[in-house]
């Protein structure tokens, strides 16, 4: 089972390896196959330290990727934008776990920095990304630094679970 994972190696990731994690979320499916996202590809360190700094907590792991795919959508075109990028980005991380990669989802969307300015701009600002393109997410993807135990079975709660009827 896939595990976020934070911590990385040093080692840059194969490029075969990240076609195929783009392909992962070119084929992931999208509201009547709009297939309106959009997908940044980051490997500059400088641009990753950048990145990292896009909103006050939760991001600074971004520094140690290998790599980042920035994932956006336009919510004029797409409607269900947010649904079909966190579909391509999830079908992204499976896809790198499958690899033996980790990767961690590090949310943008509504968030920011303390003195107001959204995250979405200050990426925006980094990578040059047009106006009419919103930012879902930073996927950072690299080797595994640590090793994750599997979810705790025990932890699992079915009573969200509800068959029928709620």
């Amino acid at each position: 089972m896939r595990r976020s994972h934070r911590k990385f190696t040093s080692a840059e990731i194969d490029g075969d390896d990240v076609k195929l994690i783009l392909r992962a979320a070119l084929m992931s499916p999208t509201a009547k196959s709009n297939r309106g996202w959009q997908f940044v590809v980051v490997d500059d360190k400088r641009d990753l330290e950048k990145l990292a700094d896009a909103k006050d907590a939760g991001s600074q792991l971004i520094k140690d990727a290998a790599l980042a795919i920035v994932v956006l959508g336009d919510p004029m075109q797409n409607d269900c934008w947010v649904e079909d990028g966190s579909i391509a980005a999830i079908s992204m991380q499976y896809q790198a776990e499958e690899l033996g990669l980790g990767s961690c989802w590090v949310q943008m969307r509504g968030r920011g920095l303390s003195d107001g300015t959204s995250a979405d701009t200050v990426i925006r600002g980094i990578l040059d990304i047009p106006e009419n393109l919103n930012v879902l997410c930073v996927v950072a993807f690299g080797h595994k630094a640590d090793e994750r135990q599997p979810q705790n079975e025990y932890k699992l709660k079915w009573e969200n679970v509800h068959v029928d009827k709620y």
